[in-house]
């Protein structure tokens, strides 16, 4: 299982958590059917492992993957985009055929 999480969504991901007061939780990365393109992402704060997930940890962010979800999520790179239209976290799939002009959702 290979994931990507760069430095600066490390960043960001530890200062949500810690705005949250959810400093030492890890991150679920989970996939929904919805959006326009049939699927979309979920991450939530969360303190443990449920359903034997899977447990990898990157740039000192413990995520957390069903492994039903792993041949979709594997190779993905989390990401967070700042910009003059506002910021957010980015997740770059090679697993995706398609995605919604929105980016919200992927197939």
């Amino acid at each position: 299982m290979q994931v990507q999480v760069t430095e600066t969504a490390a960043k960001m991901l530890k200062q949500a958590a810690e705005q949250q007061g959810k400093q030492g939780f890890g991150l679920r990365v989970d996939v929904y059917p919805g959006g326009c393109a049939g699927f979309m992402y979920e991450l939530s704060f969360v303190q443990g492992t449920t359903n034997g997930e899977t447990v990898v940890d990157v740039n000192g962010v413990k995520l957390f993957i069903d492994p039903a979800n792993e041949p979709i999520l594997d190779g993905i790179v989390i990401d967070y985009i700042d910009s003059l239209m506002g910021g957010g976290f980015n997740i770059k799939n090679p697993n995706a055929s398609s995605s919604c002009g929105c980016g919200k959702s992927f197939g």
